[in-house]
């Protein structure tokens, strides 16, 4: 199996219009992800480490990417395939409620 990242993007107005039941249905779909294993979390607030040339570590508070909606999580998911990947992340609430999800292959570290 393959492991994939996904990101989820979206705002509370999105989130909003979305119907109660479609929404009530992708949180029901995230908890069973969960039991599964899946390992996902809801995103904090993110700090910019820099450490160049190694001569010494600088943190900044706030975010280094610019997106038109908030991230909102993170998840690590194992497929078979990428299309297998989209089909599950197709069907979480940032997917469903207005916002979008990233899919990203994963590859190993040499």
């Amino acid at each position: 199996m393959a492991k994939f990242m996904t990101i989820g993007y979206g705002d509370q107005a999105g989130y909003d219009r979305t119907d109660a039941a479609v929404r009530d249905a992708a949180h029901a779909y995230d908890a069973r992800l969960r039991q599964d294993g899946i390992d996902m979390g809801i995103a904090g607030r993110p700090v910019l480490v820099r450490n160049h040339d190694a001569a010494g570590v600088t943190t900044t508070d706030g975010p280094f990417m610019a997106s038109a909606l908030p991230v909102a999580g993170f998840a690590i998911i194992e497929a078979a395939t990428l299309d297998e990947a989209i089909a599950i992340a197709s069907r979480t609430p940032c997917a469903v409620a207005h916002g979008v999800v990233e899919v990203w292959p994963l590859q190993e570290a040499s």
